[in-house]
């Protein structure tokens, strides 16, 4: 009996270590005076280093948003590259504050891995790119084909669903990282490169000649791209979430980094709560009452990391699509701050 309860009480304690180790994000990052945040290996308009070897991309912007925040500065980032195979390790172990690498939201993430998606930041779908020169000018016209593919991801199941609702037979050779799937691809070993859209138009721009591709009209799946923490740290999933909602929310109520400061003057309540000129929502997060304030100062809203890294002012030109705000069309709805 006695051992029976010795051992039903380690167990007790062994369950509970995941969960005392991961709930104190916020403290932690406070005291390191850095957040450590995990992007990709090198995704255009995502996570990438320019010819300088400063990292910029939409989701590079959001780890700024998160530092702003916390720390009060952007700057105040270490960025972690990791391998689509690295991430969710990566995070679990504490290597990482946040995870924030063009990862796709399912049940299976979600729920046994000890993790949390915080929200979407991106709402994607996987694609196709293919040499124009193949002739083909549909994914149906891929059957036999062999696809090159980046190990770790979604995109290899998404694929074999897709070929079997065709009745279509593919080969594929996988690849670690998106760098080494495109030069696959260009090196002739495969037909086509299937990821999401997104990272296709990224992966074009790093062709020789990025006219002679094409990504195809079909999208075979949802992808949800959105930032990840560790369970049992409600605090921090509240910060991550609350800052996404902020960005969108800015956008919504048209504050942008350039007129920020003068906003914080208007009388409109919504306003007068993202600012904190009104409320408590800082506090309630653990911060200050200038959190979201400093994220639309130092970073900008939605709208404005979407255009530069991949909308209309970025080489990429993506359309915003799925990613417009839910008043202009699109599927970006920020929870209201009050």
């Amino acid at each position: 009996m006695n051992r029976t309860k010795i051992a039903l009480s380690l167990a007790a304690a062994v369950a509970l270590i995941p969960m005392t180790a991961s709930a104190d994000t916020l403290e932690t990052v406070m005291k390191k005076g850095e957040l450590n945040c995990g992007v990709s290996t090198g995704i255009p308009g995502f996570s990438a280093t320019d010819s300088k070897g400063v990292w910029e991309g939409i989701d590079v912007d959001f780890c700024k948003a998160i530092a702003s925040a916390v720390l009060g500065d952007a700057n105040k980032v270490k960025y972690v590259p990791l391998t689509a195979k690295e991430r969710f390790t990566a995070l679990q172990s504490g290597e990482i504050d946040v995870l924030v690498r063009s990862s796709t939201w399912t049940s299976s993430r979600d729920i046994s891995l000890g993790l949390n998606f915080t929200g979407v930041n991106y709402y994607d779908g996987q694609g196709f790119l293919v040499n124009k020169s193949l002739g083909v000018s549909s994914a149906t016209e891929l059957n036999g084909a062999t696809f090159c593919i980046q190990a770790g991801t979604t995109t290899e199941l998404n694929l074999t669903d897709y070929f079997k609702s065709q009745n279509m037979e593919y080969k594929a050779v996988t690849y670690d990282t998106s760098g080494q799937t495109i030069d696959g691809f260009k090196k002739g070993r495969c037909d086509a490169v299937t990821s999401d859209a997104s990272q296709l138009y990224g992966l074009r721009l790093k062709m020789d000649k990025p006219d002679s591709v094409m990504v195809l009209p079909e999208i075979i799946s949802k992808e949800p791209l959105g930032p990840v923490v560790r369970q049992g740290d409600d605090g921090w999933f509240n910060i991550v979430r609350w800052a996404l909602f902020a960005t969108l929310e800015a956008e919504e109520l048209g504050v942008t980094q350039a007129n920020v400061d003068e906003m914080m003057k208007s009388d409109n309540p919504s306003v007068k709560r993202l600012l904190g000129s009104s409320g408590d929502t800082g506090k309630s997060l653990g911060l200050d009452d200038k959190w979201a304030y400093n994220i639309i100062k130092q970073v900008g809203n939605y709208g404005e990391m979407f255009d530069r890294n991949v909308g209309e002012g970025s080489p990429l030109k993506i359309d915003r699509g799925l990613n417009n705000l839910w008043n202009k069309g699109g599927l970006m709805y920020p929870m209201p701050i009050r």
